[in-house]
């Protein structure tokens, strides 16, 4: 009896323990999210001020990776907060060329507002579904292992074809993937299944959201045009 009474309290303190831990990484990722989202908004609004042209592809997929990089090999760091700012804001600034392309439109901004509610009504609503159900979504994995490989491909195809048709495709399959990239990682977290450091969490998470609001963005101006 005293076994299994030490025993239990063993298991409770640890549950506990795993707990409050969990919550600290909820806490900090949400907390640096938002200051990065924040920085990302301003960085654009500069961009957008500055009148900057849209980047070559190929010079943003090396600065975003790039970073990327710099993000994850400083991740166990205080250097993995300054790579993640610089990361964010990179993706800020060039974020800044697109807006002002649909500002030029007649709905333009209209476009913009929507675009962003939706996305904080997406995230919120799947955040909210992945921290109260408790629901383990590591199921997801191999969905998002095989959807970037099927999106970098028609990323490629769109860019040689230039097909309306295409665009809204691949435009409404980032939608689905940063969608379920976003109850995977709040997931791994709340189950302490894979995530436990909240500067990758973070970063994984503002990739979705960004994602999110270009891809529902896209679809709009597409869907105003027809």
């Amino acid at each position: 009896m005293a076994y299994n009474d030490l025993n239990t309290a063993h298991t409770r303190s640890g549950g506990v323990a795993n707990s409050v831990s969990t919550n600290k990484v909820l806490r900090n990722t949400y907390a640096l999210l938002a200051m990065t989202l924040l920085f990302s908004a301003v960085m654009a609004g500069a961009s957008v001020a500055m009148g900057i042209q849209q980047m070559n592809i190929f010079v943003f997929f090396i600065g975003a990776y790039g970073l990327m990089f710099l993000v994850h090999k400083t991740a166990n760091s205080a250097a993995g907060l300054l790579a993640t700012f610089a990361f964010t804001g990179f993706m800020g600034f060039t974020l800044g060329p697109i807006i002002s392309a649909y500002l030029t439109l007649p709905n333009g901004g209209a476009l913009i507002m929507n675009a962003l509610a939706m996305t904080g009504l997406t995230f919120f609503g799947l955040s909210a579904v992945a921290l109260t159900t408790k629901k383990d979504f590591s199921f997801l994995g191999n969905f998002l292992l095989a959807g970037a490989i099927v999106l970098v491909l028609a990323m490629v195809a769109g860019l040689i074809f230039n097909i309306p048709a295409l665009s809204l495709m691949v435009s409404a399959g980032f939608v689905l993937f940063a969608s379920a990239a976003i109850l995977y990682q709040t997931s791994e977290i709340v189950h302490r299944a894979g995530e436990t450091n909240y500067i990758l969490a973070t970063v994984t998470l503002y990739v979705s959201i960004y994602n999110l609001f270009v891809s529902l963005l896209s679809i709009l101006g597409i869907m105003s045009n027809d």
